[in-house]
C-alpha cells in the first residue's frame, strides 16, 4: 500500500506574491472554511500533537541539547508572533538527522532537521522554511486534509504520522513502523493540494517579512535546494522527488521577493553558535570540524572568528581535551561577557572534567547574569545533582518556564533529584513521566507500579499514581486493540 506523506515538509514550498512591505496591509485570504474544526476540537488537536511528539521520540533522534532547543524555540516564537494567528500554540524542535527536511505536524509541532539548518547560509533562510511550516499550521491544512480519512484514535493517528515522517528518511524503518501500526485495510492518505501550498507561501512570506527576516532568503535557499538535488542520485529525499525544484519556481520566488525593499539582515550570534554546535555534534570524524573551524578562525568579523574558536573548543570538549577547551572558553567569556553560550561552555567543561564545585560556581554566576535563561538553569541543575545538592537542584529546576516542564529531560532530572532526596515514590513517578514523554508507555507503566510498591506514599501521591496508571493502561489497551 502506498501512503502519501502526512507531514507538510520542506519539499512542498512554493512561494507566492506578497504585498509591498510596510505600506500595504496583509493579504486578506479568502475564507475557505474550516470544516475540520467541526470534527477536531481544540482539546483533540492538543492530544494529537502531544501523542505525535511522543511517538516521534521512538522513531527519530530528537535534539536534547537545551541551547539548541532554546534557539529554535526563540526563532519559532518570533515568527509565530507575526503570523496571522499569533495565539496559536506552537512547539519547535530539532531532529538530529542529516537529511534536508522540515515538517509541520498536528497541534503546532514543527520540526527542523539538523541537516537543513547546516545547509542554510543565513538565519533568514532558516526562518523562511519555518515561516512556511507555521503557515501550514495556522491555515489548518493538515486537518483539512485528514477530515475525509478513516476515523482513527489519537494514539493510532499520532503513531502513523511519526512512522510516515521517519519513512521519508529511512524507508525500512518507516515500513516496519507502519506495519506495526496499521489495522486491517485502513487507508490513511493525505493529498497535498496546490491551493494549500500557495496559501502557505503567501502567509509564510508575510510572516517572514513581519518578523524582520529577509524575504530574499526564500529564493536564495530555494536555489540551493535545487542545486543540492544534483548530488543525491537515486537517494533523493521523498519531498524533493515528489515536488522537484524547478528554474521557474526559483525565478517566481525571486521576482516576488523583489517587491520588498532591500536592506541588510545580519545573522544573530545565536544562529552562528547553533550552527557551530550542530557541526560538532553531527560530525562522525571530529578532525573534520576542527579543520573547518581552524580555517574560519582567520576569516570574517571578530564575532565570526570568536564563533570559530567556540567551535574548536567544542571539538576539544568532545575529545575530552579539557585544558585546551577551558582555555578557549575562558578567553571567550572574558571577551564576550554578555554571551551566555561561552560561560555555559566553560562551566560544562569543568563539569565534564569532574570539577563539580568549579562548574557550580560558574553556572551560578551565569544564572545571576542571565536569570531567565532556561538552558543555563537546566545545565546548572545537572551540575548541582552531580555535586550532591538535590534540594538546591530542585529549586532551580522548578524556576523553569512552563514550556520547559513538559520536556523529557525535565522529568528525568526530577526523578534523579527525588532519588537523591530518598523519595523513591516520587522518583519512580517522574521516571514514568519521562518514559511516557519519550513514547515508551510500557516502561512508564512499570515505573508507576514500582512507585505504588513504596510504603510511605502520601494520600495525594497515591491518588496521582492511580490516575496515571489508569491513563497509561487505557492508552496501551487502545493501541493494542487497533493493531
Amino acid at each position: 500500500m502506498t501512503i502519501k506523506p502526512l507531514i507538510f515538509s520542506l519539499g512542498l514550498i512554493l512561494f507566492c506574491p506578497s504585498p509591498r512591505a510596510l505600506d500595504i496591509e496583509k493579504i486578506q485570504l479568502p475564507d475557505m472554511g474550516d470544516s475540520a474544526g467541526a470534527i477536531i476540537s481544540p482539546a483533540q488537536e492538543k492530544e494529537f500533537g502531544e501523542a505525535f511528539f511522543r511517538n516521534l521520540h521512538q522513531q527519530a533522534e530528537i535534539n536534547q541539547d537545551v541551547e539548541i532547543q532554546q534557539y529554535i524555540q526563540n526563532i519559532g516564537r518570533q515568527l509565530a508572533s507575526h503570523s496571522d494567528t499569533p495565539s496559536n500554540p506552537f512547539h519547535f524542535f530539532v531532529v538530529m538527522d542529516p537529511n534536508i527536511n522540515a515538517f509541520a505536524g498536528p497541534g503546532g509541532y514543527i520540526g527542523v532537521n539538523s541537516g537543513l539548518i547546516l545547509l542554510t547560509e543565513a538565519e533568514s533562510e532558516l526562518a523562511s522554511v519555518m515561516a512556511h511550516e507555521i503557515a501550514h499550521v495556522t491555515q489548518r491544512h493538515l486537518y483539512r486534509s485528514i477530515e475525509k480519512a478513516s476515523k482513527l484514535s489519537i494514539p493510532t493517528v499520532a503513531a502513523t504520522l511519526a512512522a510516515i515522517l521517519i519513512g521519508t528518511q529511512s524507508p525500512n524503518m518507516g515500513q516496519a513502523a507502519l506495519m506495526a501500526i496499521q489495522a486491517g485495510n485502513i487507508q490513511f492518505q493525505i493529498d497535498f493540494t496546490r491551493d494549500h501550498e500557495k496559501e502557505a507561501d503567501r502567509v509564510g512570506m508575510q510572516t517572514l517579512a513581519g518578523a524582520n527576516y529577509d524575504p530574499r532568503s526564500m529564493p536564495t535557499f530555494f536555489e540551493r535546494l535545487q542545486q543540492s538535488t544534483r548530488y543525491y542520485g537515486k537517494g533523493v529525499p521523498e519531498f524533493l522527488r515528489t515536488h522537484p525544484v524547478s528554474e521557474n519556481r526559483v525565478a517566481d520566488t525571486r521576482g516576488r521577493a523583489e517587491i520588498y525593499p532591500y536592506r541588510q539582515y545580519p545573522d544573530s550570534l545565536a544562529y552562528l553558535l547553533t550552527k557551530a554546535k550542530l557541526t560538532v555534534l553531527t560530525a562522525q570524524d571530529k578532525r573534520t570540524p576542527l579543520q573547518h573551524f581552524t580555517t574560519l578562525e582567520m576569516q570574517g568579523t571578530p564575532e565570526q572568528r570568536a564563533v570559530a574558536r567556540y567551535g574548536m573548543g567544542l571539538v576539544y570538549l568532545e575529545n575530552q581535551q579539557y585544558p585546551a577547551a577551558s582555555e578557549i572558553f575562558q578567553k571567550l567569556t572574558e571577551q564576550y561577557p554578555s554571551q551566555p553560550q561561552y560561560i555555559s561552555a566553560l562551566a560544562r567543561t569543568a563539569m565534564d572534567a569532574h570539577e563539580y564545585e568549579k562548574a557550580g560556581k560558574l553556572f551560578e554566576k551565569a544564572i545571576n547574569t542571565f536569570p531567565s535563561n532556561d538552558a543555563l538553569k537546566i545545565q546548572y541543575t545537572r551540575s548541582l545533582v552531580k555535586n550532591a545538592q538535590p534540594q538546591r537542584a530542585k529549586q532551580v529546576l522548578q524556576s523553569l518556564s512552563d514550556s520547559e516542564k513538559d520536556q523529557p529531560y525535565y522529568y528525568e532530572l526530577l526523578a534523579q533529584i527525588f532519588a537523591d532526596l530518598k523519595q523513591p515514590g516520587e522518583s519512580h513517578r517522574y521516571m514514568a513521566e519521562y518514559y511516557y514523554a519519550s513514547g515508551e508507555t510500557e516502561a512508564a507503566i512499570m515505573q508507576i507500579r514500582l512507585a505504588k510498591q513504596q510504603t510511605d506514599l502520601s494520600f495525594q501521591l497515591q491518588a496521582i499514581l492511580n490516575e496515571r496508571l489508569n491513563f497509561f493502561l487505557s492508552e496501551e489497551e487502545s493501541r493494542r486493540m487497533e493493531r
